[in-house]
């Protein structure tokens, strides 16, 4: 990629190219010589903003075949958020004009195995990991809800929930989206085949 992507829709298409590049062991590795790196001493303009789980297997430059300066990262178990996440939203949004915000989950999830098991059983995890887990137990509930009980797909449903209530819990990124400047999506990554989804 030669230049930034201006529009949520090319930014999109950009992350889709990198993981396929990357399913398919044809990675390119941009952006990650001394050269480039030596460009964002000032300044830097990611293309997307990666919301994602804390899973170790989910590093965001890698299955997007990406380099420095490309990816703004922010992760937690479960894609869980609060104030301090938020700000970091819409930092990039906002100060370095991000256009657009991926909330990336992954099947086999960890924390909404946790938290299917505390809605179940009624004993959440000790410690602050409980409250991460209790963070996911309304996705559980509104998978219940749906009929869906199996974790890949309350992963699926956890992701929507995600990318709608970001913007009802900012005022910063729901302007944004309203003048067209930022989309916020959410895409499931899967382990084993490497493969990154759409979730509409």
């Amino acid at each position: 990629m030669t230049e930034t992507p201006l529009s949520p829709e090319q930014a999109l298409a950009e992350l889709h190219l990198g993981n396929r590049r990357f399913v398919t062991g044809t990675r390119i590795h941009p952006n990650q010589d001394a050269e480039h790196r030596a460009t964002l001493t000032e300044t830097q303009q990611p293309f997307a903003v990666l919301f994602g789980c804390s899973d170790s297997r989910l590093a965001a430059e890698i299955i997007f075949d990406r380099g420095l300066g490309d990816l703004f990262v922010v992760r937690t178990i479960g894609h869980t958020y609060d104030t301090q996440v938020l700000g970091s939203l819409e930092y990039a949004v906002s100060v370095l004009h991000t256009p657009l915000v991926v909330v990336l989950g992954h099947n086999s999830c960890g924390a909404v195995r946790a938290a299917r098991e505390t809605v179940l059983t009624g004993v959440a995890p000790a410690g602050h990991l409980g409250a991460a887990v209790e963070a996911v137990t309304p996705s559980v509930r509104s998978a219940a809800s749906q009929g869906i009980e199996d974790v890949d797909g309350i992963v699926d449903v956890h992701i929507r929930r995600t990318v709608e209530e970001l913007p009802r819990h900012s005022a910063a990124l729901t302007s944004a989206i309203t003048a067209g400047r930022c989309a916020v999506v959410g895409m499931s990554y899967q382990l084993g085949a490497g493969e990154v989804r759409d979730i509409p």
